[in-house]
């Protein structure tokens, strides 16, 4: 992030623009929009600014800008098209300590204007660092539609409501409150009038003083394989009211994104073969934050009914009598045949498959190989890359064939993600060679479909697409 979004308080303050033309005619349209003053310097302005300064709107100097004419301003605007003039008074508002924007000039820019939804009080700003304003236009139509022209009104009576509203207590009360105005009462009665919403606002409070607070509660959520597009309406609800978010070492970042700011994130990766927090701590956590009244969401990869350890979690709060409900993910065996254009059963090949996990070497040893090594015979194996040799020896030597594909995914579904693609003989030196350091799941009895095999290889690896 090269640009941090902020708000810039304006009101009273003064922004100085430069220039007289079209470019300047865009800024001043958005800069009008503020309570700040707001000055103008320009030879030849058009009409329309000779017109706003009549109105009283902005202040207007019919001359080039001069040192001196920047002191006490916020903010400056270079935008007379020019880029030997807008160079020269963009340096004279350096010196006069103002931070400067030259219109479509980003590399000489201090701060850059976003692409706004106004719904005043409710501001929306898109910003995409110069890169993409044909995007960022489109967002902003998308929003304009998204958000009702209401939106306005119930924020300023909702504003104005706030210091009767602290009769709450801070947080998760108060956050009830307003998600209650805002999703539920507040569009009720703005369909009756405007005038209805403060009769509401008081009702609405008085219902909330006398509820009793929520209890604790834990949300076991399945995060999917780690494309945030991925993860299901419920489980971004649940991380959306989540006071903690406890969450695994294979959560990506983007996801994390997705809960409140003001969430409490408590990092509990486990790592195969490697550094891990142990489960009772785990389960300790889930107890203390639950049974202190906080709505807990324990994030797990894929879904959390596949090798998560689930019910030993679901005990430990059961324990203390806290309650606890399931948002199913997609497990990385979904997304993982997905990315090869396969599916897990197929009439006339297997109407079974099996998942099993390589992490847990001795329950592993116990599996039914002889069952394994059937052809036609599918299986997904989770956290399977160090037990490799392992399965191969198993299965060979329960006679099953040495040309049986076997397919690894890494890093299912995210941008990071690769293929390799091999065979039961040759799986333990090709992944080997492959080096692959992520995630990965290995399916046995599947290859990629013959459109996947075009794709640029290295040498059994390829990307994929």
């Amino acid at each position: 992030m090269d640009h941090f979004p902020i708000f810039l308080a304006t009101e009273g303050r003064r922004i100085v623009l430069s220039g007289g033309g079209d470019a300047a005619l865009a800024k001043l349209r958005l800069l009008l929009k503020t309570r700040a003053r707001i000055t103008v310097f320009a030879a030849d302005p058009d009409a329309q600014i000779i017109t706003w300064a009549a109105e009283g709107r902005l202040t207007l100097h019919k001359r080039a800008m001069e040192p001196g004419d920047i002191l006490c301003a916020a903010l400056f605007y270079a935008a007379d098209e020019d880029t030997a003039e807008d160079k020269r008074t963009a340096a004279i508002a350096r010196r006069e300590g103002a931070l400067v924007n030259v219109v479509d000039n980003l590399g000489d820019s201090e701060f850059i204007t976003p692409a706004i939804v106004d719904r005043d009080p409710v501001t929306v700003a898109i910003g995409t660092e110069g890169a993409a304003p044909v995007l960022a236009r489109a967002l902003k139509a998308d929003l304009e539609e998204r958000l009702p022209t209401t939106l306005g009104t119930l924020a300023r009576i909702g504003k104005g409501f706030r210091k009767m509203a602290e009769a709450l207590p801070f947080g998760r009360p108060r956050r009830d409150f307003w998600r209650d105005y805002y999703f539920n009462a507040g569009p009720k009665a703005m369909s009756a009038g405007e005038e209805t919403i403060p009769e509401t606002l008081n009702a609405l409070l008085d219902d909330h003083l006398t509820r009793k607070a929520r209890d604790g509660h834990v949300a076991f959520v399945g995060g999917g394989p780690g494309d945030p597009e991925l993860l299901t309406l419920k489980a971004r609800k649940a991380l959306d009211e989540a006071d903690v978010v406890i969450y695994d070492r294979l959560i990506t970042p983007e996801i994390l994104e997705l809960a409140r700011r003001e969430a409490l994130m408590i990092d509990v990766g486990k790592e195969g073969f490697g550094p891990s927090t142990p489960q009772e701590h785990i389960n300790a956590l889930l107890v203390e934050h639950a049974a202190s009244g906080a709505q807990v969401v324990r994030l797990k990869s894929g879904d959390a009914t596949v090798f998560g350890r689930l019910d030993e979690e679901i005990d430990a709060v059961d324990a203390h009598q806290i309650g606890w409900h399931i948002v199913p993910g997609i497990t990385s065996a979904s997304a993982a045949v997905a990315t090869i254009g396969q599916s897990l059963t197929r009439r006339g090949r297997n109407a079974s498959v099996r998942f099993l996990t390589g992490h847990d070497m001795k329950g592993f040893a116990d599996h039914d190989w002889s069952a394994l090594a059937r052809p036609n015979e599918v299986a997904a194996i989770y956290m399977g890359k160090k037990s490799a040799r392992f399965v191969q020896g198993r299965l060979l030597m329960h006679g099953a064939d040495r040309s049986t594909p076997v397919t690894i995914i890494e890093n299912a579904s995210r941008a990071d993600q690769r293929i390799l693609s091999t065979s039961l003989a040759r799986l333990p030196d090709d992944l080997a060679a492959a080096a692959l350091s992520g995630p990965a799941l290995t399916f046995l009895g599947l290859a990629p479909r013959a459109a996947l095999a075009a794709a640029p290889e290295l040498p059994s690896l390829k990307e994929a697409l």
